[in-house]
C-alpha cells in the first residue's frame, strides 16, 4: 500500500491527476491487463476508468488496444517521461537565449547613449567585513544571505552585530551549503538566526530587501548596490524561491558534523533517485521492492549495521527536516508512529526505509497509514519478531 502511494503522490508531481497515476502505477505493476481488471487493481471507478485511459493516451503513457475487451500497456518510464525532461531543458535554454539577447540589447542602447549607468561601488576585500558589519548593523527590517565557506567565515565575524538586529527583533535568514552544517563557523551564528541548506553559488546579503552587498568568492573583493537598483528586488524573488525549497538545519545543531552531514545525504539520495529507483525496480521484476535501503547502500549509506535507536534517530531527525513531524518508538508495545504535518504522502518514503530496515533485522511489520486534510498524516508500523 505505502508503495502505491508513494509512486502516486511523485507522479502527481509531474502534472497527472490522481485517477492517472493510480492508473499508471497498476499498469506498470501489472503488465498488461484489460480495462476492469485495471479498475479493481487501481481502486478506480468503473465509470472513470476509460476516460482515464483516454487522457493517458494523449499523454503517451499508455497503449489502448481496438480489440475487446480492451487491453491497456503501459509505456516504459524511460520512454514515457523523455519528452517531459527534454520539453524541461528546451525551456532553461530558451530562457537563455533570451537573457543574453536582453544583456546585449541593453549594452547597446547604453552604447548608443554615449554613456554607462553604475550605481554601484566596488569594495576591497580587506574592507569587506567591515562594510559587512556596518550593513548589518544600519538594517531596519529584514536581512536574507546566501553564502558559501568564505562568506559565512565573514559571517561568523559579525556575531555581535547580529545578535544586535536579533534583540531588535528582525527577520534574518541564512542559506548554506551542506557541508558548512555543524562547522565551527556555523555554530559561530547566534540564535535567532533562521537557517537552511541548499546549493549555494555567490555570497549575497540583501538588506530589508533592496540593498544588496556582493562578494567574490575568488578574490573576496565586494560590490554594494543601491536601493534604486533593480537587481536587489530581483535577487530577494530569487532568495525566497530558494528559501522555499531549502532544507532545515536547526535539527542537527547539537549532533556531530558527521552525523550531521550523514542525514542530509539519506535526504539528498531519496529526493534526487528515490522516484527513478522505485520504477525501475517495478519494471525489472514482476514483484517490485520497494527497497531505499539498497538505493541508500549504492550510495555509501549503510543502514543495516545500525541500532534499531540509531536507525529511529535518523529518521526522526529527517521526518522533522522535511515534515515538520517526529518518529515515535514505543518499545513496551513494539510500536512505531511516523507523524507528519504535512500530508499526500510526504513521510511515505521515510516509512519504507523503516520498514525495509525492519524486514531485514528479522521483524514481521504492518503498517497502517491515516491522512487528516487538516492536521497532516500518521503511519502505525506495528513490529513484531518473526
Amino acid at each position: 500500500m505505502v508503495k502505491e502511494q508513494v509512486l502516486t503522490v511523485s507522479l502527481e508531481e509531474f502534472g497527472l491527476s490522481k485517477y492517472e497515476a493510480q492508473a499508471y502505477v497498476a499498469l506498470i505493476s501489472k503488465g498488461t491487463v484489460s480495462a476492469s481488471e485495471l479498475s479493481y487493481y487501481s481502486e478506480i471507478p468503473r465509470t472513470k476508468v476509460y476516460p482515464t485511459l483516454l487522457k493517458l493516451q494523449n499523454k503517451k503513457l499508455v497503449i489502448i488496444s481496438k480489440s475487446k475487451p480492451i487491453m491497456c500497456t503501459a509505456i516504459s518510464p524511460e520512454d514515457a517521461f523523455d519528452d517531459v525532461i527534454h520539453e524541461q531543458i528546451n525551456k532553461v535554454n530558451a530562457m537563455n537565449t533570451l537573457v543574453s539577447n536582453l544583456k546585449k540589447t541593453s549594452e547597446e542602447s547604453r552604447k548608443s547613449r554615449g554613456s554607462e549607468e553604475k550605481r554601484y561601488f566596488h569594495i576591497s576585500a580587506n574592507k569587506v567585513l567591515n562594510q559587512l558589519q556596518t550593513m548589518i548593523e544600519g538594517s531596519k527590517s529584514s536581512i536574507k544571505i546566501m553564502t558559501d565557506q568564505g562568506g559565512l567565515g565573514l559571517l561568523s565575524e559579525c556575531k555581535e552585530q547580529l545578535v544586535g538586529v536579533i534583540r531588535r527583533n528582525l527577520d534574518v535568514k541564512l542559506i548554506i551549503p551542506a557541508s558548512q552544517i555543524c562547522s565551527e563557523a556555523y555554530r559561530a551564528i547566534p540564535d535567532g538566526v533562521e537557517i537552511k541548506t541548499s546549493d549555494v553559488v555567490q555570497n549575497c546579503f540583501i538588506f530589508d530587501e533592496t540593498e544588496l552587498l556582493m562578494i567574490n568568492n575568488d578574490n573576496g573583493k565586494g560590490a554594494i548596490f543601491s536601493s534604486t537598483e533593480i537587481l536587489g528586488v530581483n535577487q530577494e524573488k530569487v532568495f525566497s524561491n530558494i528559501w522555499k525549497n531549502s532544507i532545515k538545519t536547526k535539527v542537527v545543531a547539537d549532533m556531530t558534523k558527521t552525523e550531521a552531514h550523514e542525514i542530509y545525504k539519506i535526504i539528498k539520495i531519496i529526493n534526487e533517485s528515490g522516484l527513478t529507483h522505485i520504477l525501475n525496480s517495478t519494471m525489472l521484476s514482476k514483484k517490485p521492492e520497494l527497497d531505499m535501503i539498497k538505493l541508500l547502500e549504492k550510495n555509501g549509506i549503510n543502514l543495516k549495521t545500525k541500532s534499531l535507536d540509531d536507525v529511529i534517530e535518523i529518521i526522526d531527525a529527517v521526518i522533522q527536516i522535511t515534515c515538520s513531524g517526529h518518529v515515535n518508538f514505543e518499545a513496551n508495545t513494539k510500536n512505531i508512529t511516523v507523524d507528519s504535518k504535512l500530508n499526500s504522502g510526504h513521510s511515505l518514503p521515510w516509512v519504507s526505509i523503516l520498514d525495509s530496515y525492519l524486514q531485514k533485522q528479522g521483524y514481521k511489520t504492518r503498517t497502517v497509514y491515516q491522512n487528516n486534510s487538516n492536521k497532516g498524516e500518521k503511519v502505525h508500523i506495528k513490529i513484531s519478531k518473526n
